[in-house]
């Protein structure tokens, strides 16, 4: 198996070339040809092909984000047991103040800076992209969708 790249706040974000460079291009590329066919002739059948395909473009997009939000709702729980287990006593009853953005985010943090980053996210209200910015040792997520 290739050795993975270290991840860091710079390179963390990932593309699926499969989703994103051929199934979006193909179906927008198709959705507007399909406005265009429709605009030069008005049809039952030309506007039906539009229909069609914005469904099908709307219904990738979905697929798309439900698997998504299935993934941050699985990153909450586990860094909410993460965070039970590691944070003192004092910040426990805390946890659930903290945002699904900084739950997320806290995952790419090593488990010795997890309680300080928390404290601070909570103090300072601290977005996704601050919390991940403010990382000092990466915690690498190499499953996300």
């Amino acid at each position: 198996m290739a050795e993975k790249k270290p991840q860091t706040f710079a390179n963390h974000a990932r593309l699926d070339p499969l989703f994103h460079f051929f199934v979006l291009p193909v179906f927008a590329l198709s959705t507007l040809a399909a406005i265009v066919l429709f605009l030069w002739h008005p049809s039952l059948h030309s506007g039906w092909r539009f229909v069609l395909l914005a469904a099908s473009t709307v219904a990738v997009f979905k697929v798309r984000l439900y698997a998504l939000r299935m993934q941050d709702r699985v990153i909450r729980l586990e860094e909410r047991l993460r965070l039970a287990s590691l944070l003192p006593e004092p910040m426990r009853p805390r946890i659930p103040e903290l945002t699904e953005g900084q739950l997320i985010a806290l995952r790419f943090a090593s488990d010795a800076e997890v309680p300080k980053l928390a404290e601070r996210a909570l103090a300072e209200k601290l977005s996704r992209a601050d919390i991940k910015k403010a990382i000092q040792t990466w915690r690498p997520d190499y499953w996300r969708v």
